[in-house]
């Protein structure tokens, strides 16, 4: 080697990246995942406040009326309201064909058998009791919003 050559030494690797600021792809898929939680909350605040909407309707609807028989009157009536969005023509079903439409899906058949059998003549009798309008009311409000939901 000459002496006013160059002088070789050992190669240095630089040092490795950071990992912070991550790079664009990282930023994307966080505000990705970040609007997919978002939308997905949401959805379910959204889906709670009408079912909460949903309840206080049937609430407020019994409440307007004073007779156990007129409430019973008001429970039919609006689970016809909510038939007739699963099916159009089940809103017009009488007697026992409307209690078998009610009890459709149900494990138990509560509406033909059971709290739900006062909606055949309840609206029409003048002896209702108010343990019979509680019982129907628990099942008539479930089957409200379980319907009113699917929606």
């Amino acid at each position: 080697m000459q002496a006013g050559g160059l002088v070789l030494r050992d190669i240095h690797q630089p040092p490795p990246p950071s990992w912070w600021p991550p790079a664009p792809g990282w930023w994307l898929l966080v505000a990705a995942i970040v609007l997919v939680a978002g939308v997905v909350l949401w959805r379910g605040w959204r889906s709670r406040q009408r079912m909460r909407a949903l309840a206080s309707l049937f609430d407020a609807a019994l409440a307007r009326v004073d007779t156990p028989a007129e409430k019973v009157a008001a429970m039919s009536e609006l689970l016809r309201r909510a038939a007739h969005l699963r099916d159009p023509g089940a809103d017009k079903l009488l007697g026992d064909d409307w209690l078998r439409f009610l009890d459709a899906g149900l494990k138990v058949p509560v509406f033909a058998a059971g709290a739900g059998a006062i909606l055949r003549d309840g609206g029409y009798r003048r002896d209702v009791s108010l343990h019979e309008v509680e019982a129907l009311q628990a099942v008539s409000r479930m089957r409200f919003l379980e319907w009113m939901a699917m929606r």
